[in-house]
C-alpha cells in the first residue's frame, strides 16, 4: 500500500473504502488517541505519506491536531462544515477532496455511481 488515510472510525473507513483503491490503507482512530493508539498508529505508518480526514466537529479538530503532533508533514483533508461527519460526506465531495490533495490516482470510481453510493 502505498499511502495511509486516518480516520476516526469504522463508519469512515467503510465510506473511503469503497471510493479509494486498495492501495490506500485506512486506519482508524476510533475517538481521541492516546499516547498507545498513536504509537500503534506510527508503527503501522511506517515511511508512507499520510493524511488526515476527520469530521469537522469539536472531536474531529481535537483528533486531528492530536495527529498532526505525530504526524506534522501529514496532508489534510476536510469535509464541510454540515456534512455528517466523513461517512455522511457525499462521495463527490471526497472525491474532490482527493484530487485537490494530489490523490487522484488512487480513487477508484464504483461500476454503478448510484447504486454503490447509496449504500
Amino acid at each position: 500500500m502505498d499511502i495511509v488515510i486516518i480516520v476516526e472510525g469504522k463508519r469512515d473507513k467503510e465510506r473511503l473504502s469503497s471510493i479509494v483503491t486498495d492501495r490506500v490503507e485506512i486506519l482508524c482512530t476510533f475517538g481521541i488517541p492516546g499516547t498507545d493508539k498513536l504509537e500503534e498508529l506510527r508503527r503501522r505508518v511506517g515511511d508512507r505519506s499520510v493524511y488526515v480526514f476527520t469530521d469537522n466537529d469539536a472531536s474531529g479538530r481535537k483528533i486531528r491536531a492530536r495527529l498532526c503532533e505525530t504526524f506534522p508533514d501529514a496532508e489534510q483533508l476536510y469535509t464541510r462544515k454540515g456534512y455528517a461527519g466523513v461517512e455522511g460526506t457525499p462521495p463527490e465531495y471526497v472525491i474532490r477532496q482527493l484530487e485537490k490533495a494530489g490523490l487522484g490516482d488512487y480513487i477508484a470510481v464504483p461500476q454503478n455511481t448510484n447504486e454503490e453510493w447509496s449504500k
